[in-house]
């Protein structure tokens, strides 16, 4: 979908996961046009209203919108060059050279990820069909270094043998982790059916094959082919002034020449119309049948590229088969029991796309019979159009998620990068937003009717062939334990060489604090108004975690939680659901161990009905047994998925292996106990844990409080409870007496994800701020911690190694997590423990300290310059017990640290001998043994 930029999960690839008015002006070399974006049918939601385009002599476009709302900038680099352009022999060069580009330059020979975490940015980048991105979210006052540094690497990037050997064995651990999950394997092959012939069918992130024969000269040519200002669009947006970035853009990228002619757009000839991109669709379904989870079904079907008119209404489309509860598939797969999960996304890139269908069948339903109904549903449709109440719905939804998503300044940069790289105009976003509203229900009609081709349809069937989590007998496992010396840590002075200047500190914007207001129920809520916020955003949470489950009724709370939008007293589920979507409002709630999650969001004149909502189904809940046994049937099929997945699957058993059986932090849901929950015993714990007195509610956005205090009294001051609140005990649990390596094989698996660590601290704890800036150096960013920096970046074992302290309101796990081949599983453990020895050892020094301490620091603000984040950590420090204050006090905590401290949270908390190691993935046997 444009509107969200929305991306298959299984294709993004990247370090972590379509009327114009000039005024044409010059100033020095550069040519600026500044272009009218308001939109006379939906001002209110223009999304390139304050920016400016400018385009430098050779060629680079730049695209700035100044948001004074926090000292916070995002810059983007958006290259338009992805999997669209690759020969034959080269899937995949794209996605290597996007990782390329963080090993250093000529100028810099240094991982740019030290680079960009000791300025404390949000840093990360992704390669698509078209474009490769770069971002980084900074402090305002890093804004120049980030420009120094995305210009010397657009042109000085150091591509060598050393380089390039290092990072294939990343790139190739990255790729085998996609093929663990049975959903990539089957898009893979319903899109090489679907394009045989074009580059679109290949694989985003490439092919091991391919990328073991990539050569420096093949990926040098590459980088610079495409790698040009030429072909390249820069975005700025935050608390900058343009004109007086413009002259710092210029002396940086300005004298960076172009490839003259652009670059090569694509290797295969584009179709000229949708229609002739799936020339000949197979007559029958591509079926595969290998180890995995749960039968699950992909549909495609052609579509035009993102400049055809057609696209508005495809979108909205999409949203009335698949947008919310209310959808049509929805309705017809799974609140039929057919399916467990139904999804949908319209891809409309630079040459024609396709639109994909998603569905997992619900136990004991054939996929073929899911497919059957999704083709009547798609067929009813055609003949009999949408009625003008969907299509409104629809046309609010989609509004919604556009405002949604623009939030932050990080959100607002990929917009308008996508519309200006992508579509060819920065305005687009305007002109798609006047064109929805145009939309009729003939519209919509006509579009189903064109590109819904059964004919030109390509459909997959993944049919799982093992029951798997379930491992073969155990047995006995014995290995010498190599002795591995991990380099010496990178000296933080090493990485000051090659940072750019940096401008005086950013003038600090104090943190405004939220009102509290405690009905007289005991309900507490934290109220931060905010008009320079488009949206509210709620957070809440209710002590009703999964730790109260019993442990032979465990998924207890999370069923619980599930049901609770499935009717109440007065509404039944779909009622319920249309009364949200309707409003382009969302509600959502979810257990964990210690409560329940609570999220919604709604444009402030809508938040009466998500309030009202949200009372109704706290107090009202009625639990329909019919609505019982369809969350149940997905509990069970996410269990199989859960199972299947080595990265879940690894977590329930590190957690299981650190708490007792007697914790209540060691029980998982299993087949025979969600079989065993009844209709009763959801309504038992509903009046047990759902009470006013251990609730707490957030909101974050544009409204006025005094309504909304008025508002929550109305809807919730009735709200009561009787007796005292369940309160959990959860004892002791202390570190194991010798490290315990347990492994468990899943069928069908390329890559193995391994834990290793034991229980750690509560948020209470007095070495809580001394642990994050322990956890900082050690494990806490990939590219460059002690950790990142050794086992990915020197030994090339692992595509993503971190470690964290999952701190909560009782003490919870310190873990070391990452993905390695299953060749690498033991050099990496062992590479592992010798570095945590030679932290305990050695420690840390100084200059490590206060390089922490500057990364953490800078990075705060520009967490909470996004609402959503502000929201959930206002929430968080009030269920943590902290004061209001902390949300301010945070960075003077952190810089309060001192070295004595992290020394001793290294002593108290790093403990190499006595570690638990959970290893699944790819095996053959469940071994367990001792060190």
């Amino acid at each position: 979908m444009v509107g969200q930029i929305k991306r298959h999960p299984y294709v993004l690839v990247g370090l972590f996961l379509s009327f114009l008015i000039s005024i044409v002006m010059f100033s020095g070399a550069a040519t600026t046009a500044a272009e009218a974006s308001s939109t006379p049918s939906a001002p209110s939601l223009s999304l390139a209203e304050g920016s400016q385009k400018t385009v430098l002599d050779n060629g680079l476009t730049v695209v700035t919108k100044e948001i004074h709302t926090a000292p916070v900038v995002s810059v983007q680099v958006w290259y338009r060059v992805g999997s669209r352009n690759e020969q034959t022999g080269e899937n995949g060069i794209s996605h290597q050279l996007e990782h390329l580009l963080f090993k250093g330059t000529s100028d810099r020979p240094i991982q740019f990820g030290r680079l960009f975490n000791a300025l404390g940015s949000q840093s990360n980048a992704f390669t698509y069909y078209d474009e490769t991105a770069y971002f980084n979210t900074v402090e305002s006052n890093k804004l120049d270094a980030i420009l120094a540094l995305e210009a010397d690497r657009m042109q000085n990037s150091l591509i060598e043998a050393e380089q390039l050997d290092s990072e294939k064995r990343v790139v190739i651990s990255e790729l085998q982790g996609y093929e663990n999950r049975p959903s990539y394997r089957l898009g893979r092959a319903v899109m090489r059916a679907a394009f045989p012939n074009r580059s679109y069918g290949l694989p985003v992130g490439g092919t091991k094959s391919d990328v073991e024969q990539f050569t420096v000269e093949q990926v040098k040519q590459y980088y610079q082919t495409y790698y040009a200002p030429n072909n390249a669009t820069l975005v700025i947006t935050g608390d900058f002034a343009t004109e007086s970035i413009l002259p710092t853009i210029e002396a940086s990228f300005g004298t960076i020449p172009n490839q003259g002619d652009n670059p090569p757009t694509s290797v295969t000839p584009a179709p000229t119309a949708p229609t002739e991109a799936i020339a000949t669709a197979p007559t029958e379904p591509i079926v595969l049948r290998e180890p995995g989870s749960a039968a699950l079904l992909e549909a495609l079907y052609p579509l035009p590229n993102i400049s055809h008119p057609d696209v508005p209404a495809i979108d909205l489309l999409d949203t009335i088969l698949t947008g919310g509860r209310s959808s049509r598939l929805y309705q017809a797969l799974v609140e039929s029991g057919l399916a467990s999960s139904v999804a949908a996304y319209p891809e409309e890139p630079i040459e024609p796309g396709w639109y994909s269908i998603y569905a997992t069948a619900a136990p004991g339903q054939a996929i073929a019979n899911v497919d059957r109904v999704l083709q009547q549903t798609l067929a009813t449709l055609q003949q009999s159009g949408v009625t003008e109440d969907e299509l409104n719905r629809a046309k609010t939804q989609l509004k919604t998620y556009l405002v949604l998503n623009n939030q932050d300044v990080s959100s607002q940069a990929s917009q308008l990068a996508f519309y200006q790289a992508i579509a060819g105009d920065y305005q687009y976003g305007d002109r798609y937003l006047a064109a929805i509203d145009q939309v009729t229900v003939a519209d919509i009609q006509r579009v189903a009717q064109t590109y819904l081709d059964p004919a030109k349809r390509t459909v997959g069937f993944f049919e799982p062939t093992v029951a798997d989590g379930q491992a073969p007998a155990a047995g006995g496992s014995s290995r010498a334990i190599e002795n591995f010396s991990p380099g010496e840590p990178v000296d933080p002075a090493e990485v000051a060489r090659y940072l750019p200047p940096i401008t005086a500190e950013t003038d600090s914007t104090l943190q405004s604090l939220p009102d509290e207001v405690v009905l007289d129920n005991g309900l507490r809520v934290l109220l931060l108004p905010s008009d320079t916020i488009p949206m509210v955003n709620l957070s809440g949470w209710v002590e009703a975690g999964s730790s109260f489950d019993p442990e032979n009724k465990a998924g207890l709370a999370s069923l619980t939680a599930e049901n609770l939008l499935n009717g109440t007293q007065t509404r039944d589920a779909l009622t319920i659901a249309t009364s949200l979507e309707d409003e382009g409002a969302s509600l959502s709630f979810s257990a964990a161990r210690e409560g329940v999650s609570i999220n919604g969001y709604a444009l402030p004149e809508k938040l009466p009905t998500l309030l009202q909502t949200l009372t109704d189904v706290l107090q009202q809940a009625s639990f329909p047994a019919d609505q019982l046994e369809l969350s149940r049937q997905r509990s069970l099929i996410s269990l199989k998925v859960e199972l299947d997945d080595p990265q879940q699957l690894g977590w329930r058993l590190f957690r299981q292996a650190i708490y007792p059986a007697n914790h209540p932090f060691h029980s998982f849901p299993t087949e025979e106990t969600l079989s065993r929950i009844s209709q009763a015993d959801l309504a038992r714990f509903y009046r047990t844990h759902y009470r006013p007195d251990t609730t707490v509610l957030a909101l974050v956005g544009n409204f006025n409080p005094d309504e909304v205090r008025s508002l929550l009294n109305t809807s919730f001051g009735n709200w009561q409870a009787e007796g005292k609140a369940p309160r959990l005990r959860v004892p002791s649990v202390s570190l194991p007496r010798s490290t315990t390596q347990v492994s468990r094989a899943i069928p069908g698996k390329a890559e193995a994800v391994t834990y290793m660590g034991y229980n750690g601290i509560a948020r209470q704890d007095s070495r809580y701020y001394a642990a994050l800036v322990l956890n900082e150096i050690l494990g806490g960013n990939t590219l460059s911690s002690r950790l990142g920096t050794e086992i990915r970046d020197r030994q090339g074992l692992t595509y993503g190694i971190n470690s964290f302290f999952q701190a909560g309101i009782n003490s919870g796990p310190f873990a070391v997590v990452m993905q390695t081949a299953p060749e690498d599983v033991n050099q990496a453990i062992d590479s592992t423990l010798a570095l945590l020895k030679q932290l305990r050892q050695h420690g840390i020094t100084n200059a490590e300290l206060e390089a922490a301490k500057r990364s953490i620091m800078s990075t705060y603000p520009v967490e909470l310059s996004d609402p959503n984040y502000l929201t959930y950590s206002i929430l968080r420090n009030e269920i943590y017990g902290l004061d209001l204050e902390e949300i301010r006090q945070f960075p003077q905590q952190i810089e309060a640290v001192t070295l004595d401290q992290v020394q001793q949270a290294i002593e108290d908390l790093i403990h190499p001998d006595n570690l638990v190691i959970v290893t699944a993935g790819p095996g053959s046997a469940e071994t367990t043994s001792s060190r």
